[in-house]
């Protein structure tokens, strides 16, 4: 086996996914920014969930969000969902584990939040029910998928976001996504700080 060969080729996939998707996205990743921002400068809040490699993406988020990204700033509002064991099982046990992050979109959020919703194959129980307890309450919906979408694609609004990757491997999905929330992050810097 060539193992610098197979790892090239990861390399290639990589670059050519995040290729692919770029020409797709940049205009939806760009009213994200606009509307994330939005949200935060009417003094709103962003939550954030995810499982697995979602859920790391969602931390991630909000820690560039609450500490920062490249530039230094104030903090902003964001919560991660996913990050609460006691909470998750509690839920979990109690209600099911579909509900792990509803109940807390119901009890946190507000009309004029933003849910940042991820699931690399947009088919995630849990991050779905989270977005009909948004639309409940008002909250747009930034939602990262990949493939076709699953059937959190098709549960979004007009008011809703969604950046789907074109990319059936899940990793490769999960790398755009990371490229999106670096892009996320950087434009709501921007537009906060008045950068160029």
């Amino acid at each position: 086996m060539d193992l610098i060969a197979r790892v090239s080729r990861h390399f290639e996939e990589s670059a050519q996914t995040q290729l692919n998707a770029v020409e797709l996205l940049a205009a939806p990743i760009a009213a994200a920014i606009e509307t994330l921002t939005q949200c935060l400068l009417n003094g709103g809040k962003i939550l954030a969930c995810g499982n697995g490699g979602s859920a790391a993406d969602a931390q991630r988020f909000a820690a560039r969000l609450i500490g920062r990204f490249e530039a230094e700033r104030q903090e902003l509002a964001a919560i991660a969902l996913n990050t609460d064991g006691a909470l998750l099982s509690a839920v979990g046990a109690e209600f099911g584990f579909p509900q792990i992050f509803a109940r807390q979109v119901r009890a946190f959020g507000h009309a004029g939040d933003v849910l940042l919703a991820i699931s690399a194959t947009g088919e995630a129980a849990n991050v779905a029910e989270a977005i009909l307890a948004a639309q409940e309450h008002d909250m747009p919906v930034v939602a990262l998928t990949g493939g076709h979408g699953g059937q959190i694609g098709e549960m979004l609004g007009d008011n809703d976001i969604h950046l789907c990757v074109p990319a059936d491997r899940p990793a490769r999905i999960q790398e755009t996504h990371l490229l999106v929330i670096h892009c996320l992050c950087d434009g709501i810097d921007a537009l906060l700080l008045g950068v160029e």
